[in-house]
């Protein structure tokens, strides 16, 4: 068995401080509430992943 220190991370929906370790079913949250919180958040669209079209995206579009 290790003697490393409990790496911790910082929940992303409160800010506290959270062991990563297996036995945090929730991580990287810090409970099943911050977790819900998060998903809802992606699910009503208040999280975006931002991306770019490609340069070639209207190379084969027909234009009127």
């Amino acid at each position: 068995m290790s003697n490393k220190p409990a790496r911790t991370v910082k929940c992303p929906t409160c800010g506290k401080q959270v062991e990563w370790k297996p036995e945090n079913r929730y991580r990287p949250f810090c409970s099943e509430r911050c977790r819900q919180i998060d998903l809802g958040a992606w699910a009503s669209e208040n999280y975006r992943v931002p991306a770019e079209a490609p340069p070639d995206a209207d190379k084969d579009v027909p234009r009127d």
